[in-house]
């Protein structure tokens, strides 16, 4: 019992600099985590408070490791952690709340290299993805995506007449969209983060004012930009499958209009699959402009290929105009000026949807040069 309450208390006292209400250097803290973490793992064999306190303190442990760039030994620490909240996730909902949470993190320190600072992948997918997520990153996503539907699993037993378990729940399912996202598997992250949504507004419903209101704010200005940038992984049958589903917002249709537009569907087409009228589609695409982005590079004497600038390393909002359609005036613009080398130079362009770069890839590539078959602009959809 001495060596329980022992532990207790220098957990309490850890909380207290966790949650800034006590100040300890760095190596203070360090110290006193590492003496918590090995006073709790005896009674930790019997005990679920303390199987509970050492899950946590040792995610805690993941999380100092993983801000110091150690991510190898925050998976380690997460992953010990995670054997003794599962232990003690039964005895309590509080135990079983921060057993979900460390699910979700370890997702998150293991799908790191698949994402980017806005939880967008960072390899544009398809055919024309120049590169992509090595063998053992995609087995590490694929990982943190059953690890956080474990998680949203954990959340849905809990009672959800509480407040602070559909939050939990919703914030899982948002975890849930980013790491299907990285996987491809886009149409079903935009249907995660629609239900997220669903269940932030609620939760803003039934606690109009308050931090809880806030944070439910805050949650869904998020998953509005997460929306919206998500939309320009998708192809068009995925945006009609949703809309089919009912998880297309309506205050997203009119980019999901766009991004078929860019992708090259005429509007009779993007009217039927979206169940739209023609006269909104026409409204949709002449109100609601795209920004195209594009790079036109030339190939050295040494093989290496170098970006022009002014014009031809630039962007502008385009209006009811498909990918095709702006690259292929662009292509006769270069061809027609001086800046082009001549029949015996090779160059080629790419154009983006949003931003050079764009993760989600070029919506039109074309290549020239003496020896290159007639380059195929690409269709438009998602690469």
């Amino acid at each position: 019992m001495g060596e329980r309450e022992a532990a207790l208390r220098l957990d309490e006292r850890w909380a207290r600099i966790r949650s800034g209400a006590e100040h300890a250097e760095y190596a203070e803290a360090e110290g006193l985590l590492a003496e918590l973490i090995g006073a709790l793992r005896g009674p930790a064999r019997t005990d679920p408070a303390c199987a509970a306190r050492l899950g946590l303190r040792l995610g805690d442990l993941a999380a100092r490791r993983f801000a110091g760039g150690d991510r190898a030994g925050a998976l380690a620490a997460v992953e010990e952690g995670l054997r003794y909240g599962q232990q003690a996730a039964g005895h309590d909902p509080e135990y079983a709340r921060w057993y979900a949470r460390g699910l979700i993190n370890q997702g998150v320190w293991l799908a790191w290299p698949l994402s980017d600072a806005d939880r967008l992948p960072r390899h544009p997918l398809g055919t024309a993805a120049e590169s992509g997520p090595s063998a053992i990153e995609r087995a590490a996503g694929e990982r943190a995506r059953d690890l956080t539907r474990a998680a949203v699993e954990v959340w849905h037993g809990l009672d959800q007449h509480d407040p602070v378990n559909r939050r939990g729940l919703a914030q899982a399912e948002v975890f849930l969209g980013d790491r299907l996202a990285e996987l491809g598997l886009v149409e079903e992250a935009v249907a995660w983060a629609v239900d997220a949504e669903g269940g932030f507004r609620r939760l803003l419903l039934s606690a109009p004012g308050g931090q809880e209101a806030e944070e439910a704010e805050e949650a869904l200005d998020h998953i509005g930009r997460q929306l919206e940038l998500r939309l320009r992984f998708l192809s068009f049958d995925s945006l009609a499958n949703l809309r089919t589903r009912g998880l297309l917002p309506e205050r997203l249709l009119p980019r999901a209009v766009v991004a078929a537009r860019i992708q090259g569907v005429a509007e009779d087409g993007i009217a039927a699959g979206l169940g739209l009228g023609a006269d909104q589609v026409g409204t949709m695409l002449e109100v609601t402009p795209w920004r195209a982005a594009w790079r036109f590079e030339l190939r050295g004497p040494d093989g290496l290929w170098s970006a022009l600038d002014g014009p031809w390393r630039s962007s502008t909002e385009v209006r009811n105009r498909t990918a095709a359609d702006m690259g292929a005036e662009l292509v006769h613009r270069f061809r027609e000026s001086a800046d082009h080398p001549g029949e015996g130079g090779y160059w080629r362009v790419l154009l983006w949807w949003h931003e050079e770069g764009d993760p989600a890839g070029a919506r039109f590539r074309h290549t020239a040069g003496p020896d290159t078959p007639g380059s195929a602009p690409a269709d438009g959809t998602p690469s």
